[in-house]
């Protein structure tokens, strides 16, 4: 029975491979996109306009307190009573951006908060402007502590995008599901789209770590 199992899932394989690849693709698109806005957006929160800190902090909160399910939803189904219509995975890649956008901003801004005040009076002492002192003396400081929770960030991304399934966008996720169909065992099927999502992911994680190593001994370096 197992033994047939396997070899009807084998028959899935290209299936696998495109749903592999449409979450790798998302993910990609979404990861780029989300860190260069959210990276816009931590440095705009800690600028010093209370203005615009307060509004990007309510729509982050807002983001960050309501189910990414809902999110999606609202973008592929309401926005087109609105007269906004969008396809299934330009509508993933909205959601799935501006959902890292606003845990990246928190992150970058908790960062850049954390470089020690004699640093930034010393670089404004030194005559340099203020994008001067975020991008030579304040950003790679805060890089440091920035990078953990990034890549963090990055991994739970990735898994965040099976949510797109639920508007017919066919990732991996949604391929257990249509497996699941013909091979009536939901144990083994999702547990291989689990060691799917694991593959995608496990390269990230030893990134993060070989970063992590190498950023803590140019530390070490620089305090002796």
């Amino acid at each position: 029975m197992i033994w047939q199992q396997f070899i009807s899932l084998a028959g899935s394989y290209p299936l696998a491979l495109r749903g592999i690849g449409m979450t790798v693709v998302l993910s990609l698109i979404s990861l780029v996109l989300g860190t260069l806005l959210g990276f816009g957006l931590g440095i705009l929160r800690t600028g010093g306009n209370r203005l615009i800190a307060s509004v990007i902090g309510a729509w982050v909160d807002l983001i960050r307190g309501t189910p990414f399910l809902v999110q999606i939803f609202l973008i592929f189904f309401i926005l087109p009573e609105f007269g906004i219509e969008l396809d299934a995975f330009t509508a993933g890649i909205i959601a799935l951006t501006n959902l890292a956008a606003c845990f990246i901003c928190e992150i970058v801004a908790a960062g850049i908060r954390s470089v020690p005040t004699g640093q930034v009076e010393a670089a404004l002492a030194s005559g340099l402007s203020r994008w001067q002192r975020m991008r030579q003396v304040v950003l790679p400081q805060a890089m440091r502590i920035v990078l953990p929770p990034l890549v963090g960030q990055y991994v739970l991304l990735i898994k965040d995008s099976s949510v797109v399934s639920a508007i017919g966008l066919t990732d991996l996720t949604r391929v257990g599901w249509l497996v699941v169909q013909r091979v009536p065992n939901g144990l083994l099927v999702f547990f291989l789209v689990g060691v799917g999502y694991f593959i995608v992911c496990y390269p990230l994680i030893m990134l993060a770590r070989r970063l992590e190593r190498r950023m803590g001994a140019a530390h070490g370096e620089v305090q002796l």
